[in-house]
């Protein structure tokens, strides 16, 4: 339990530093769900998600009042649809639509799991699945949807990464009523994990219990506030006090996730420590960066100020917890952090600066929007290139972007909301169009020959 000292800190951090829990996720496995015809798994998916999540909404609402602190989004993630669409072709459009109606039905923001695992090899109904995703995405409204191409013990699948540039320009395409929003609840990842809370990207893994609780705790305002008066300090006292921060916050969410995974009757998973921003004043990254010594994100030395910041939250985090999981680092979403945002308009950070930065934080390029007219392949470039980050390096990462149809470079966007508002950001004019045709695998890397 927390001491005395323990809940005045946190009653601070809420009140005046942007200290919020960020979600509470109720992963659920569908895999019960498989019956004779897709309209009867259909059916059945959207009982189980509400009969398992019912209390969801007002388990977190009650924890909220009782504890003082916010708990901004309820979500729910499923395990990945293309397994239990596999023996009828692939094709989970009605189970998509499902799972919207049980959002829904629930109240809840997001739901996340119209997702397919292909790092190693892609089966004929995994492609037809990936192939569904911009029906299934244009035709609901709280479904994210992943795909996982590849790993650190597998590679890349160039197969996989190649559709997914096509997929991403259609779901656009479908959505282009709303400046393609359909992409920004789409992720491709490297080394996706299967307990992660936050959307677009969750899913709740085959290696998960029934149902399972994880949390995911956001302190940006937090951290920048524990900084803030540190001129003259060095680098590693930052950090400590980082660390020490970190420590707090995590406490505070592992009270939390216990408490509601013990009354919606689930296993406690995880606590993810990610710093995840918003587009609100108060709550970004780039203004920790920026305290840090940076006169702007995106100058020289951001990502050794992120690798700094990165490692000490994580630190922090396993000492507050032994159920420490899914991300658990630093977001750097373009159009949903206000730093990031300012960053980009000014010019002072660029889409080669922002993988640059993937290397050492979590997840990888996020949330930004390029001009409509991209290249397909050159979408499948950029994955390509995150998952080699990630593959190389055995970390996640991951590509969500935007290609606004209609939009060039110089124009904006605002998606409103969480999603916030972004300039559309340059792209190299330079093709990899017969690199991305090629398809194939790209081999694991040599360190990945080990048990």
């Amino acid at each position: 339990m927390l001491s005395k000292n323990e809940i005045i800190e946190t009653v601070n951090m809420v009140e005046k530093e942007h200290l919020d829990i960020r979600t509470i996720t109720m992963g659920i496995s569908l895999l019960p769900c498989v019956r004779e015809d897709l309209r009867a798994i259909a059916d059945a998916v959207y009982e189980r998600i509400c009969r398992k999540a019912e209390n969801i909404v007002a388990v977190a609402d009650d924890l909220s009042k009782t504890y003082g602190i916010p708990i901004i989004n309820k979500r729910v993630s499923v395990s990945p649809v293309s397994l239990i669409a596999a023996p009828f072709g692939g094709d989970g459009v009605i189970i998509a639509k499902a799972l919207d109606r049980a959002a829904k039905a629930l109240g809840i923001d997001f739901l996340g799991g119209y997702s397919a695992l292909v790092q190693k090899g892609m089966t004929s109904y995994e492609r037809t699945f990936i192939e569904s995703i911009p029906e299934a995405l244009s035709t609901t409204e709280r479904l994210c949807s992943s795909v996982n191409v590849g790993s650190s013990k597998t590679g890349i699948n160039m197969d996989a990464v190649r559709l997914l540039g096509n997929i991403i320009k259609e779901t656009a395409e479908k959505t282009k009523d709303k400046d393609g929003l359909g992409c920004a609840k789409f992720v491709a990842f490297c080394n996706a994990v299967e307990d992660n809370p936050f959307m677009a990207g969750a899913f709740h893994g085959v290696g998960e219990g029934e149902t399972v609780v994880n949390v995911g705790v956001s302190g940006p305002g937090v951290v920048h506030h524990a900084i803030k008066n540190m001129r003259g300090a060095t680098l590693d006292e930052i950090a400590e006090v980082i660390k020490k921060t970190a420590f707090k916050i995590t406490r505070a969410g592992t009270l939390i996730a216990r408490q509601a995974a013990a009354r919606l009757n689930a296993e406690f998973g995880i606590v993810d420590l990610s710093l995840a921003p918003t587009p609100v004043m108060g709550d970004s990254v780039a203004h920790i960066l920026e305290e840090i010594g940076l006169s702007s994100v995106g100058a020289h030395g951001t990502t050794a100020a992120l690798a700094l910041l990165n490692d000490a939250v994580k630190k922090g985090g396993v000492m507050a917890s032994s159920n420490v999981g899914g991300l658990s680092g630093a977001f750097i979403p373009v159009s949903e952090d206000i730093g990031m945002i300012n960053a980009a308009e000014k010019g002072a950070i660029d889409i080669n600066k922002l993988e640059a930065m993937t290397a050492v934080c979590s997840v990888g390029i996020d949330m930004v929007a390029i001009a409509g007219d991209t290249p397909a392949s050159t979408i499948s470039g950029i994955i390509a290139d995150e998952a080699a980050i990630g593959m190389i390096n055995n970390k996640t990462t991951a590509v969500r972007v935007i290609p606004v149809p209609n939009k060039k470079v110089g124009d904006s966007v605002n998606f409103g909301g969480l999603l916030g508002k972004a300039p559309i950001m340059a792209v190299s004019p330079y093709g990899s169009e017969t690199l991305i045709s090629r398809g194939g695998r790209i081999p694991a890397p040599i360190h990945s020959n080990k048990n």
